[in-house]
């Protein structure tokens, strides 16, 4: 069987599809579901029509719809992020209750990054060139980024370094570069995490152009 999978979105309603669909003749009543993540922690369990249990970091988060056995979680939390299994028993007989369904779905959870904050600190000055080193930051996503770039339309490689407290929080994430710009050149940074990809640009200006000193014309003097 193809492995499914759901996205969503930090703060957003997202609905589980579990692998069993309740006949219209038949009721919740003749039925146990489980959903648990991770096959260790139990999110929500019916029996008989009645919930029975439920982990109290899905309290008041979680429902389940009562004719396909859906799970909606609101709203989303990173912690969320991983694999979910639906397993349904039907109680032909409350002594030996046949399994119809056992599926897995999987959960990514994704959060937006801040637009890119590009800053570029002078280094170093001469007549051919300005040292700059420059700096791309963003933050408050989720799951880890990468960071990439161009100047003036070609790829340039930063020195990245990523800051989370847990491999399930936000990520901030920024890139060093360090440049000699000897013409004025526009600098591009884009964060992308799970598809999605936000950009900043920004024109780097040399800021010291000397001017030669003119020389006067060389005469001689003739006695």
């Amino acid at each position: 069987a193809l492995e499914k999978k759901v996205k969503s979105k930090l703060g957003e309603k997202v609905g589980l599809p579990c692998c069993h669909e309740i006949e219209s003749s038949d009721s919740l009543h003749n039925y146990r579901v489980y959903w648990q993540k991770n096959t260790m922690e139990v999110v929500l369990a019916y029996a008989e029509g009645k919930e029975i249990s439920k982990d109290k970091r899905y309290m008041n988060r979680t429902e389940m719809d009562d004719r396909n056995f859906t799970l909606w979680i609101s709203p989303v939390e990173i912690l969320d992020n991983g694999p979910y299994q639906c397993v349904v028993q039907h109680l032909r007989s409350s002594q030996n209750p046949s399994v119809v369904c056992d599926e897995t779905v999987t959960l990514f959870v994704t959060a937006d990054f801040s637009k890119p904050n590009i800053t570029a600190n002078v280094s170093g000055n001469s007549c051919e060139s300005t040292e700059m080193v420059v700096r791309c930051s963003s933050y408050g996503g989720f799951p880890k980024p990468e960071i990439s770039g161009t100047l003036n339309n070609e790829s340039v490689v930063w020195n990245v370094s990523w800051v989370s407290e847990s491999s399930l929080s936000p990520y901030s994430v920024t890139g060093i570069l360090h440049l000699n710009v000897t013409k004025d050149v526009s600098l591009t940074c884009s964060v992308e995490s799970n598809g999605f990809t936000k950009s900043t640009s920004l024109l780097l200006k040399k800021t010291n152009d000397c001017v030669v000193p003119t020389v006067p014309p060389s005469y001689n003097v003739i006695t």
